[in-house]
């Protein structure tokens, strides 16, 4: 995370710079931090990045669970069709629209943290405030609302697909490592303290059967 910083502060490195560039690469920029401002400077920004990620994740997953629970309580009723190829569909296009929308939630949300951290981080005077309100009430003073939200429409529009597809895959693999938890429990079923009691096996594998049975036919969690 904190080598992340440093590749910002490599990307923004002045252009007043006469004899070249500042750093030659991120390992360079993380050295050099820890020579001029040591372990405190490895971990600036760290308060905002840890405001910002608190803050934005109970956005993320409120939205999503929220918008989730509602576009299934919608696309289940009796309106619509119930075959295979819409089910499919329909979870595709509720993992689309609800992981988009809780990323734009998400940065919507906490980007003037985000905008404090990234001015914390590449400030060049190492002495310059680390408390992020501190940043953002000089923000604010100096540009306004729409200081705070710099780059809110780049950032939204690259938040909507990213996190969309980011739901999709995690709901997708779920959906398959919930599918293999068939392997898992008959490897429980193998086993000798399960072996020697009397009508052991048959009930964990019914157990297991339905168990699985039951997590495929929900589709996703």
């Amino acid at each position: 995370m904190r080598l992340v910083g440093h590749i910002f502060r490599m990307q923004v490195q002045g252009k007043d710079v006469i004899h070249g560039a500042r750093y030659s690469s991120p390992l360079d920029c993380a050295v050099k931090t820890l020579e001029s401002e040591g372990v405190k400077g490895i971990f600036r920004g760290g308060l905002a990045t840890l405001f910002r990620e608190a803050i934005g994740n109970a956005v993320f997953f409120c939205t999503y669970e929220y918008s989730r629970y509602w576009m299934h309580n919608y696309l289940d009723s009796s309106r619509f069709s119930g075959s295979s190829h819409f089910v499919a569909a329909k979870d595709i296009g509720i993992g689309v629209v609800s992981g988009g929308v809780s990323g734009m939630a998400f940065w919507t949300a906490t980007l003037p943290l985000d905008v404090a951290k990234t001015i914390i981080q590449t400030d060049p005077d190492p002495h310059v405030s680390r408390n992020p309100l501190q940043i953002l009430s000089m923000v604010y003073k100096r540009a306004g609302l729409g200081g705070c939200y710099a780059g809110l429409g780049p950032t939204l529009a690259r938040a909507f697909p990213a996190n969309a597809a980011a739901i999709v895959a995690w709901e997708y693999s779920a959906k398959i490592l919930e599918s293999s938890m068939i392997i898992g429990d008959f490897n429980l079923i193998c086993r000798p303290e399960n072996r020697n009691k009397p009508g052991g096996n048959m009930q964990l594998m019914r157990n297991s059967t339905l168990q699985s049975a039951n997590s495929v036919s929900r589709g996703f969690l």
